[in-house]
């Protein structure tokens, strides 16, 4: 799958007031031939995970990368101290998705004060705290809070009900994801008084959790007829649970999600999920391309904004055989 990338000069919130990244004693890069690079990934538990991992290996090679590569499990403790490991290894180089928003953000101004120049990669940090070109030098990643909205207006636009009864199963609790697909999805949809949001719960963005917190919720609100699930993970989990309990998704319950995985998008053909927002993983390209722009010298901007598509029952069938 081709991730198509729009650059421009548009800041994160709060995150840098006009200007790029150079400045603001940033640790510089020297152009060579390789490269020791951090890829601290916070676990392997999901097919999205998995894809983006094999982009930065299959990239390591073309870009002149030896690459050190770490699983933090889910933890982000052990992704804190495998940014520690790093730093002592002296790595040239940081690529950090944090899994969460607040407790990687010691680790990334340590990495700052070792003289590495760090990237957050689909996922960023509170930029209450840390901001692009002065913590740390750019967020590579998707407009979270967009994909929520989208989710929704094609939820409002598509929904044939009256009344539409939402269960959403969240993302991972304090990460930059979990909180933007929540707000993007929960401020679009309250602009339709069809709609109630009556359970929102973390199901960690993997497919197991999804079923059983989906389980759970179900006992809870029988009268469920949509779930918005922040990853696709959770939403095939959910659609198991469904079916589980005598419920037909696609048919008395409307299944929306974000990833753009195979496994949706063969659910979308099935006619059991209704959309996924696309959330590509592919970003060894992209952060070959920017680390070499800001070796060059290059101005970084501080959001490397990744445009994402959407898949529907009208273009699903086209590009499954691109998914992961």
């Amino acid at each position: 799958m081709t991730t198509r990338i729009l650059m421009g000069a548009t800041a994160i919130a709060l995150a840098l007031s006009g200007g790029l990244a150079l400045a603001q004693d940033l640790p510089p890069l020297e152009q060579k031939d390789s490269y020791r690079v951090g890829f601290a990934q916070t676990e392997s538990n999901n097919p999205w995970r998995i894809a983006q991992t094999k982009s930065f290996q299959d990239t390591a090679a073309q870009c002149g990368w030896e690459l050190l590569l770490t699983d933090a499990g889910g933890s982000a403790a052990k992704q804190v101290a495998d940014v520690d490991s790093m730093i002592a290894q002296q790595i040239d180089v940081l690529f950090l998705p944090p899994r969460e928003e607040s407790p990687l953000i010691p680790a990334v101004m340590r990495a700052k004060a070792a003289g590495i120049p760090t990237f957050l990669v689909d996922r960023s940090v509170d930029p209450n705290v840390a901001q692009a070109g002065r913590d740390y030098v750019s967020f590579l990643g998707s407009d979270f809070i967009d994909q929520g909205s989208r989710a929704a207006n094609w939820l409002i636009e598509n929904f044939e009900g009256d009344r539409g009864v939402i269960i959403q199963l969240e993302g991972t609790t304090g990460s930059s994801p979990a909180n933007d697909r929540k707000k993007g999805f929960d401020d679009t949809i309250a602009g339709d008084d069809r709609f109630t949001i009556v359970a929102s719960r973390s199901g960690d963005f993997a497919r197991d959790q999804g079923r059983q917190v989906m389980e759970t919720l179900l006992q809870a609100h029988p009268e469920v007829n949509v779930v918005y699930a922040h990853n696709d993970e959770m939403a095939i989990g959910a659609i198991q649970a469904l079916e589980a309990a005598g419920r037909v998704p696609g048919e008395d319950v409307t299944v929306v999600s974000i990833d753009g995985t195979r496994d949706a998008l063969q659910a979308i053909i099935d006619g059991k999920m209704g959309v996924t927002v696309e959330s590509s993983p592919f970003f060894g390209p992209l952060a070959c391309e920017t680390m070499k722009r800001y070796a060059a010298g290059e101005a970084i901007e501080p959001w490397i904004k990744v445009e994402d598509r959407i898949f529907t029952a009208d273009n699903a069938a086209e590009h499954i055989d691109e998914a992961y």
